[in-house]
């Protein structure tokens, strides 16, 4: 299910550690959020991935379905659910994401610096700049983890 969320952006990182999500996806996310935006790890990249509120029910319910006894299985729950962060957000004027300390650190963003806001169809991507810049010229970023032979379980689930 895509929403239509397409596109990047390059955003400021406020002093409070917040985004402004641009107005050009207010009526896509009046759809979709249902008054929460969730903001997690990516599982490969150091970036951020930010899921309306109504995708992110439809995915933690698959990967919480998920049996944790395979590794590669249990090391991506553990990205996406314990690290998931559950965010109210209102779709007005002025629509602010906070993004939390822990999930900054863990995708380099700094305060007051230029981030990519990258739409990814039915979601949101969240990244240091200088790291989106460099995967767009094919480079690999300091702290990718690309996970091969994927359980087919985790194929399936459109995270």
């Amino acid at each position: 299910m895509s929403l239509g969320i397409y596109g990047s952006s390059t955003l400021t990182l406020d002093t409070k550690g917040r985004i402004v999500i641009p107005a050009r996806y207010r009526e896509l996310l009046r759809k979709s959020c249902e008054g929460e935006m969730i903001i997690t790890k990516d599982p490969q990249y150091p970036a951020l991935i930010i899921y309306p509120g109504k995708l992110w029910k439809e995915i933690s319910q698959k990967f919480e379905a998920l049996g944790g006894l395979n590794q590669k299985v249990r090391s991506i729950q553990w990205k996406i659910l314990g690290n998931a962060s559950v965010t109210e957000f209102e779709v007005g004027e002025r629509m602010t994401l906070l993004i939390p300390q822990i999930l900054r650190d863990f995708a380099g963003l700094t305060l007051k610096e230029h981030i990519a806001l990258v739409g990814m169809g039915s979601k949101f991507e969240l990244w240091n700049l200088d790291n989106w810049e460099k995967k767009q010229s094919g480079l690999q970023v300091s702290g990718e983890d690309l996970i091969e032979d994927l359980p087919s379980t985790l194929e399936e689930i459109p995270f």
